[in-house]
């Protein structure tokens, strides 16, 4: 893309851009043979990113080199990995509504397809308050549907072998689970403590709970990742022979 493109997708003007190029943040884009800058996407994420940075965590630009270098060193998982994370895990985020109203703009800001969105409605993975007699899906189903694009996009969809009633299964399981695990303990915490404290520490609770579900599916399923490649590799001394004739 002409750098003109760049300044109008990122809101960053062209003379900060070539700035960037020169402290380092940003790599010389490519010129075509008639000697014109051609920047990528790659050029795209890193800009935004970096206003990211400068915008919500007012980071000077030493500091945002030295997040730069950091991220050179990960390797492609990891970097994917963090992708990924700066765009479910904004704190910024957190502080905004993301309720989206109607079906129509569900769809429409999460990608999601109507007939995959009733599907998963049905299935009780996104459900929707009311608002005007309208269905309302608060920040977290709009995550979900999000993430559920992402998975298709990556290669874990129905075209690809995978089937997505899994995602039920799952559901299914971890709505078992928090209704005969915390009912109890709410029941006796709602009558314990004042209704601000309770609805603090319950807040925080949800929170922990989830960074527990997080980190135990991914510590997981990289041992079972590792295992798999473990038994799929070949025994020692046998990778790299010739076979005998």
């Amino acid at each position: 893309m002409r750098i003109g493109e760049l300044v109008a997708k990122t809101g960053v003007p062209k003379e900060t851009l070539h700035f960037y190029i020169r402290e380092g943040l940003l790599p010389k884009p490519r010129r075509t043979r008639g000697r014109i800058p051609d920047y990528t996407e790659a050029h795209l994420r890193r800009v935004l990113w970096i206003r990211e940075l400068r915008e919500e965590f007012f980071l000077p630009i030493p500091e945002i080199k030295k997040i730069l270098r950091q991220n050179r060193r990960q390797s492609r998982s990891d970097r994917a990995v963090s992708e990924f994370h700066n765009r479910y895990f904004r704190p910024l985020d957190r502080l905004l509504s993301r309720e989206v109203v109607g079906r129509r703009a569900f769809c429409e800001a999460t990608g999601l397809g109507r007939k995959w969105l009733e599907v998963m409605e049905s299935w009780g993975i996104i459900t929707a308050g009311s608002r005007g007699g309208r269905p309302a899906y608060a920040r977290d189903d709009v995550i979900l549907g999000r993430l559920i694009v992402d998975m298709d996009r990556l290669g874990f969809g129905p075209k690809d072998g995978y089937n997505p009633r899994e995602l039920k299964r799952v559901a299914d399981f971890l709505r078992r689970f928090v209704r005969s695990s915390h009912r109890a303990y709410y029941e006796k915490r709602l009558t314990a403590l004042p209704s601000d404290d309770h609805a603090e520490k319950g807040a925080q609770f949800v929170e922990i709970m989830s960074l527990f579900f997080y980190h135990l599916y991914r510590k997981l399923v990289r041992e079972e990742f590792a295992r798999l490649r473990g038994r799929a590799a070949p025994p020692p001394g046998v990778a790299g022979k010739a076979n005998p004739r």
